[in-house]
């Protein structure tokens, strides 16, 4: 098993912060030069990993998910559920306006895509077949996610 790399945008990418919380405003063309190649195209170009090929399909660990673009805080591990559709599901965004949300109607159907509410980078989409509280299933691409364990988890039983 090879440890995921958390935070790996960090020192390549000067937008990246995990407490500016100010709208970013960056053109494509610079994201392309900052971000690695599968980053951007996922997170650019709505492309989307392979099911159960992510580094946190199947992580178990407490603590907050972060946008892999900007570091924006998205989800915590609390929201986190085995929905066994391949990619990591939570039941609700980590605070309020940290996703944005826009129509996605590609590949002949009708989804919400879910979107960084810092810089717009593409996370994934949400559906309304999860758990309760909220009944939502947030759908999100591993790549397009920072984690950070809380003090005192253990990092030990990391799948990928």
């Amino acid at each position: 098993m090879v440890a995921p790399t958390f935070g790996q945008q960090q020192s390549k990418n000067p937008y990246y912060s995990r407490t500016d919380r100010s709208k970013l405003h960056v053109s494509n063309k610079e994201w392309k030069r900052i971000l690695e190649p599968n980053l951007y195209a996922v997170a650019r170009e709505g492309a989307t990993e392979k099911a159960f090929t992510g580094k946190y399909n199947e992580f178990d660990v407490k603590g907050t998910y972060y946008c892999a673009v900007c570091g924006n805080r998205l989800f915590r591990s609390g929201a986190k559920f085995a929905s066994t559709c391949g990619w990591p599901s939570f039941f609700e965004p980590g605070a309020k306006g940290s996703v944005t949300y826009r129509e996605d109607r590609s590949y002949n159907m009708v989804r919400t895509e879910v979107l960084c509410g810092r810089c717009g980078s593409h996370l994934g989409h949400v559906f309304d077949d999860g758990p309760q509280p909220t009944g939502k299933r947030y759908c999100m691409n591993s790549i397009s996610l920072d984690f950070e364990a809380d003090k005192g988890s253990s990092l030990k039983n990391i799948q990928k």
